[in-house]
């Protein structure tokens, strides 16, 4: 049992609002046959996630590390749009140099769900997982650390994706969430992290 960073959040912790305004406008007028295709060229093709369609930016190179990631095509593109919702979500951290292994959008239909489950892979056990809310509804309920929450929109929130979670959107409309992870370059790496990746090397 590898342990997770112990700056990570046990519940959730709310960052404070941020500036969506140009980057929410854009994200709307995204056609559905980008949302499509984009989908349908994911990494993250997880059973869970059932109809929650994606829009991946940036993503790691191995499940088992998070210092290793690649831009995927729309970051280019996006890049301009992304930083700086991305800086002003993580300001609070305070970190001198920090990396976004993984970003995305999440576009979850009306009556959609995500099935509980946990990130269990060991890149996920380190970075913080911070949600920023583009578009939802008052029924659109996530569960995080054991209790039940609703995200405004623009209001950023470090979740705690270790524990069971899940989310259903209850009401008529679409849920589009930013979801990234953040991690503190100088920060220690953890003991676990090398033996493991030799372990991985070795087969």
């Amino acid at each position: 049992m590898t342990p997770a960073n112990p700056r990570k959040t046990a519940t959730v912790r709310k960052l404070g609002p941020v500036d969506i305004a140009a980057l929410r406008a854009t994200v709307l007028a995204i056609p559905e046959s980008v949302w499509e295709a984009e989908n349908a060229a994911k990494p993250n093709k997880f059973e869970v996630l059932d109809q929650t369609r994606h829009i991946v930016f940036r993503f790691i190179s191995s499940p088992r590390d998070w210092r290793g990631s690649y831009d995927c095509p729309a970051w280019a593109q996006w890049r301009s749009l992304l930083e700086p919702v991305l800086a002003q979500a993580v300001h609070p951290y305070g970190y001198a140099r920090g990396a976004f292994p993984r970003v995305m959008l999440a576009r979850m239909p009306a009556g959609g769900v995500i099935h509980p489950h946990i990130d269990a892979n060991p890149a996920a056990k380190w970075p913080h997982k911070i949600h920023i809310p583009l578009l939802t509804n008052p029924a659109v309920i996530s569960c995080f650390g054991g209790a039940e929450h609703h995200f405004a929109p623009g209001e950023a929130v470090e979740v705690n994706n270790l524990g069971p979670h899940w989310v259903h959107n209850g009401g008529q409309t679409d849920r589009i969430h930013l979801i990234f992870e953040y991690y503190d370059m100088d920060q220690p790496e953890p003991g676990w992290l090398h033996p493991l990746l030799r372990a991985r090397d070795l087969r």
